[in-house]
């Protein structure tokens, strides 16, 4: 089976309603992707750390996926006189055949060595070294595979720094990935926060398929240090590490009900930073910490701190 793609070069100003148009008129589906996507003038959007937000970007391509018989240029016609532009816009077509997209998908996700003795694996692989710390984890709706720089600098540190049974608080916890790592690396018992409640439900489900020991582990859509009825292992300045990897503004106003949570010792963990953002967040939490910038990766970096 194969279907006909469309691919038509347009602006800011007209891609939301090409779309539109193109679903009007049978697409199966659509979709809206930077047309310089790959080069050096690709347009990060979306609030993208330290970029300002766009609606869509300057020069976009529209994509139109329509059965195989359809006659695009007929189509094009058609919708450009619904969208009512001047000219024919720019556009091309490509055949597009049927393939195993599962396990094309698939194929992407190869498993990741973070350290010696820690890796991430996703089910469809037998793991690398059995003897290892193996996270077992598939892409999935809430972030944190153990692809992206910031995921490994937070799982790195935790494989070096984390000590036996101490307790920590990881707030965003996405897909699981650093709670389950750290109770896989010795924890007395760790806390999950994310304020979606899909990534809550994706935590508990990857907590479950890497055997974790349920009692030591806890994850929640709220947390309020020293007042949260369902977790007693968890007050107020109690906690050995607090560990967020999420991005610089979150973090910034965090940082009150972040510092709350660690006790007088204990340790702040802090990922999703560009370098130019790092020495406004670290300032951020230096009332309460003794902040140093710990590693850096692909523009990224950790910052850490013992609580005073």
């Amino acid at each position: 089976m194969s279907w006909n793609k469309i691919i038509i070069k347009t602006d800011n100003a007209s891609a939301d309603r090409l779309s539109e148009a193109l679903l009007e008129h049978g697409a199966l589906s659509v979709d809206i992707h930077d047309a310089e996507a790959g080069t050096d003038a690709e347009q990060p959007l979306y609030g993208e750390p330290g970029l300002p937000a766009e609606q869509v970007w300057q020069k976009a391509e529209v994509t139109g996926l329509f059965d195989k018989d359809t006659d695009l240029d007929a189509i094009m016609q058609s919708v450009k006189e619904a969208v009512q532009l001047s000219q024919m816009p720019s556009y091309r077509t490509e055949i597009v055949e049927a393939q195993d997209w599962v396990r094309l998908t698939q194929a992407q996700f190869e498993p990741i060595q973070i350290s010696a003795r820690l890796w991430i694996v996703p089910t469809w692989h037998q793991p690398p070294d059995p003897a290892a710390i193996n996270l077992i984890l598939d892409p999935g709706l809430a972030f944190g595979t153990g692809s992206h720089p910031t995921t490994q600098l937070c799982l790195v540190w935790l494989d070096q720094h984390l000590k036996r049974e101490e307790t920590l608080l990881d707030y965003g916890c996405g897909s699981g990935i650093l709670a389950i790592a750290a109770l896989k690396l010795g924890a007395g018992h760790v806390t999950g926060i994310d304020i979606d409640p899909h990534a809550v439900k994706a935590s508990q489900a990857n907590a479950l398929l890497n055997d974790c020991d349920q009692s030591k582990l806890f994850f929640s859509t709220h947390y309020q240090p020293g007042n949260n009825p369902d977790d007693k292992t968890v007050v107020a300045g109690q906690v050995d590490i607090v560990i967020a990897n999420i991005l610089s503004n979150p973090l910034i106003m965090l940082a009150p009900i972040l510092a709350q949570a660690a006790r007088k010792g204990g340790q702040i963990v802090l990922s999703g930073i560009l370098q130019a953002q790092a020495d406004e967040v670290k300032a951020s939490y230096q009332n309460w910490f003794d902040m140093q910038l710990s590693e850096a990766q692909d523009g990224w970096v950790l910052l850490t701190g013992i609580k005073k």
